[in-house]
């Protein structure tokens, strides 16, 4: 019997000190506890898979069973934070596992990083231990810039390999609270330094189930990670989910589209989540049918919006995909949101509440607006994180009696369905009209010769803003900002017409998530007049 036809129990229950929430009534204490029952239910079946080798549930349970001793007995004490600078890869597994089992707060940092991020960010969490990809070693701060950071261990070096077959014998798992923080994960920190936010054993068991029961996943199921490890995508939905009910974990170190689909035919991938880009990449640069992607029947997006182009002609495609927008953010340890795969019907819309969710549309005063009125999209549930990691002041400003305030823009129909328009900072006030770029991003998805598009706020002194976009051509195609904009001017009110154009030969910038970097866009954009 599927999830839909027997829906677990919910029971409402207290956490995080005042806050009251949806909870599944059954459930595991802890994200070590619910990984250790997926591994007993099932043992022989593949975990991870990364090129040639391949670990077993049962494996990859001993495995980190004997690096968590191997943790132990460095001196690491469960509470202190141990950071992981590895890309994607088994030992980011591996590491992550055992330092949960050990107790230890996990803090994955990109390994986009550069050196002054990594200092802030060792620094922030006061890091005891650091495991690190060789090929990052040349960022790594000195003795006296971590003075805290006691262990230091190459993840392909000879040091980390013994450590991860210490005898476990005399190791005593310590017990692990459901509130106690498992993973500092960092935002990005476009604005000011990045802030850690602290994702529970709650948290993250909540989001498994929320996956789990949406997508109706199972030990059957072989996820694909093709975003970074280090982000809560990669990390909650694909990692986490994927091992939660005993599926397997299929690695890849970055996304390449032909590494990409050869992976997903040959293991038979049947879920992943990936940022709309990276579809779109597969439609441009491959011909799908050349892959036998028949096993694959969930492909979660997020991030951004997917261009209704782009979901029509994957739909051509690969007709037995269901594309399901997992609308969340770090805070909410991934899904807020989710479409379910049978109702493809609403692509403007990101999805109904997970089960355990509670969304509220909020006008600036702090009252919740009628139904498809747009306000901004506040979020409270056991997956929201109960706060900043050492950072009290950015905890109150964000965190309003159990709601985390998301910065977006959003509405909420009254059959319970959430669009999200914009962010609140890139809405674009033209003459005191309120334009959505996503829309406007939309209709130019639908120009056959653009790629990817990006609309931002042109400062203008007499308007306010204006519409500024900027394209990215398709290989070989003919675009001038003359047809783009009578295009745009066929299919939009003629304010929200874009005023200028900036088409480049160089795919937009994103970072290391795979998230549009808007911000880098704006400044590149002159005031006008």
């Amino acid at each position: 019997m599927t999830a839909a036809e027997d829906p677990p129990r919910i029971r409402r229950e207290a956490h995080f000190g005042g806050r009251v929430v949806a909870c599944f009534a059954e459930r595991a204490a802890t994200a070590d506890a619910m990984l250790r029952a997926a591994a007993a239910e099932n043992p022989s079946g593949d975990a991870v898979v990364d090129g040639a080798l391949r670990l077993s549930h049962a494996e990859l349970d001993a495995a980190a069973t004997r690096l968590a001793a191997g943790f132990a007995a460095q001196g690491l004490k469960p509470g202190e934070r141990l950071a992981l600078l590895v890309g994607n890869e088994w030992r980011f597994v591996l590491t992550l596992l055992a330092a949960i089992r050990a107790g230890l707060i996990v803090v994955p940092v990109s390994t986009r990083s550069q050196a002054p991020e990594l200092a802030y960010i060792l620094d922030d969490c006061g890091a005891a231990g650091l495991v690190y990809g060789e090929a990052y070693a040349g960022i790594l701060p000195t003795l006296d810039a971590a003075p805290d950071l006691r262990v230091r261990l190459a993840a392909q070096g000879e040091a980390f390999a013994a450590l991860a077959e210490t005898d476990p014998a005399a190791f005593v798992p310590p017990p692990l609270e459901e509130e106690g923080t498992a993973v500092i994960l960092y935002t990005s920190g476009t604005t000011g330094q990045p802030k850690g936010a602290m994702l529970t054993h709650l948290n993250i068991v909540h989001s498994c189930k929320h996956f789990e029961t949406a997508f109706d996943l199972s030990a059957a199921d072989r996820s694909l990670l093709a975003v970074p490890a280090t982000h809560v995508t990669g990390l909650v939905a694909i990692l986490f989910a994927v091992l939660s009910v005993g599926g397997a974990a299929l690695i890849l170190p970055k996304f390449e589209v032909e590494a990409f689909l050869d992976l997903a035919a040959r293991e038979r991938l049947t879920y992943t989540v990936m940022v709309p880009a990276m579809y779109n990449l597969c439609l441009i640069r491959a011909e799908l049918s050349d892959y036998d992607l028949s096993a694959w029947r969930i492909g979660g997006f997020g991030g951004a919006p997917m261009p209704e182009a782009t979901i029509a002609a994957l739909a051509g495609k690969l007709p037995g995909l269901h594309l399901c927008n997992a609308y969340g953010a770090t805070e909410t340890t991934s899904p807020t949101t989710i479409t379910p795969p049978d109702r493809s019907e609403r692509p403007d819309s990101v999805g109904r509440v997970v089960a355990c969710g509670d969304v509220r549309i909020m006008d600036s005063d702090g009252r919740e607006v009628p139904p498809g009125e747009p306000g901004e999209v506040w979020i409270a549930g056991p997956m929201v994180v109960p706060g900043y990691w050492n950072k009290p002041d950015k905890t109150a400003e964000s965190f309003v009696a159990g709601y985390w305030r998301s910065g977006d823009v959003g509405s909420m129909d009254a059959d319970g369905w959430l669009s999200v328009f914009d962010r609140l900072k890139d809405m674009i006030n033209r003459g005191g009209y309120k334009i959505y770029s996503a829309e406007v991003e939309n209709v130019l998805s639908h120009h056959p010769a653009v790629a990817e598009a990006a609309v931002v706020p042109q400062a203008d002194p007499v308007l306010g803003e204006r519409v500024h976009a900027f394209v990215h051509p398709k290989p070989g195609a003919a675009a001038d900002a003359a047809a783009l904009k009578a295009f745009c001017a066929e299919r939009l009110s003629d304010y929200k017409v874009p005023d200028g154009f900036t088409l480049t030969d160089e795919p937009l910038p994103r970072n290391a998530n795979g998230k549009l970097q808007k911000r880098a866009l704006r400044e590149r954009v002159a005031p006008h007049g």
